[in-house]
């Protein structure tokens, strides 16, 4: 799919409106802990700038549910970016109110606003046209660099884009090579191509998997979701999470791999804990004798050491997703060892965002991956087949 190219915009001295997403994690005293999300921005708001444009940056930060919440103020964010552009970022107090107006009609060439957390706005999450048209009064150009919001309809992202023709609106640079870099991994990857999925549920992942498993070679199973298949094989998994009402679905996935000649990799042991801490009592077993009333929560030695094996021969790795309870340091090994054994290898890394960017960053080789995305649910809807709201309308139709 092509994307309107913002190279292709008249912007010289224009007012442009960017939906960023600066929704970055912050400690408890609001310093930001990971700025990937911000730097991820620069390219394309440099470029905007570089044309003498007026420049108005939005984005949301967690969820304050459209009340105006002080923790969840863009201020920090205003300070990195003054770092990182070096020049002055205004912040204005609202997002459509009498000062973000009167802020963003005095913006001159040059100059960078950013408005307010656009979740204040109870219109945001509804996609309110209401609030989409006020949005998209500040500005003559609109540009979407939000890659991980994209597969929402909100205000800011997809209500925004009808009051844009296709020469004032297009994606972002960060958007646009998270689409390509997408498209090719499910349409043309080099082979043989293997996908890592993880996380807690089978739930949020059922149709990802279905989708990948006729562009795949091999799939390897990890995380809670892995004990919903090991329980449809017969498997005593104790007090493992298990998703009881998608053990046919379970089952249908790996008929369909063994359909399609896909190598379906599950874990053969596990680290078990008699309770869900950092404290618990835990032991290696095989993945059928977890024993009564103890839980799975990481992969065990030999499943990291036949997961290596079936990875040695890959070409190109797409990683959705931990192994285990990667935020606890005891159960975080499984998960650490592939990481770094795929940082590792010669292949082409593609880690889907969300929690997987967050685990090899604590790991330290995120800068040995090929590509890290920005988005986690969006990365998983396009890895099943959709087409992000925020997306389709800066598709140029053939």
């Amino acid at each position: 799919m092509e994307l309107l190219n913002i190279k292709k915009l008249d912007l010289a001295d224009k007012k442009v409106f960017i939906r960023c997403d600066f929704n970055v994690p912050m400690d408890e005293f609001l310093n930001i802990s990971d700025d990937r999300r911000i730097r991820s921005a620069v390219a394309t708001i440099n470029f905007c700038l570089d044309q003498d444009c007026a420049v108005i940056l939005a984005s949301h930060l967690g969820r304050p549910k459209g009340e105006v919440v002080e923790k969840y103020s863009l201020a920090p964010v205003a300070k990195r970016l003054h770092h990182l552009l070096k020049r002055d970022v205004i912040l204005a107090n609202d997002v459509v109110g009498e000062d973000a107006i009167t802020k963003a009609k005095n913006l001159k060439g040059g100059e960078v606003l950013l408005l307010e957390n656009l979740r204040f706005e109870e219109g945001e999450t509804k996609n309110d046209e209401e609030l989409s048209k006020k949005l998209a009064s500040l500005a003559e150009i609109y540009i979407n660099d939000a890659f991980g919001v994209s597969h929402r309809a909100h205000a800011s992202v997809e209500g925004i884009t009808h009051f844009f023709d296709n020469e004032h609106k297009s994606a972002g640079f960060l958007l646009e090579k998270e689409i390509r870099f997408f498209g090719k991994l499910i349409n043309e990857p080099v082979r043989p191509f293997a996908a890592i999925v993880g996380g807690s549920k089978v739930s949020g992942k059922l149709e990802a998997l279905i989708n990948l498993l006729p562009k795949v070679d091999k799939i390897f199973i990890g995380g809670g979701m892995a004990f919903t298949f090991l329980k449809q094989m017969g498997y005593d998994i104790g007090n493992s999470l298990v998703e009881d009402d998608l053990l046919g679905d379970a089952q249908h996935v790996m008929d369909e791999a063994k359909k399609l000649g896909v190598k379906f990799y599950l874990p053969v042991d596990v680290i078990a804990a008699d309770k869900f801490a950092e404290d618990a009592v835990s032991k290696i077993v095989t993945a059928q004798e977890i024993p009564d009333g103890w839980m799975g929560l990481d992969i065990g030695p030999a499943t990291v050491r036949l997961y290596k094996e079936g990875l040695a021969d890959v070409q190109t790795i797409l990683w959705n997703g931990p192994m285990g309870v990667y935020e606890m340091d005891k159960f975080a090994r499984g998960s650490s060892n592939i990481a770094h054994f795929v940082a590792d290898s010669y292949s082409t890394t593609v880690v889907g965002g969300g929690d997987t960017a967050d685990l090899v960053q604590r790991v330290g080789v995120d800068d040995e991956m090929s590509f890290i995305s920005t988005g986690g649910g969006a990365s998983l809807e396009l890895l099943e087949g959709k087409v992000l709201p925020g997306v389709a309308p800066l598709i140029i139709k053939e």
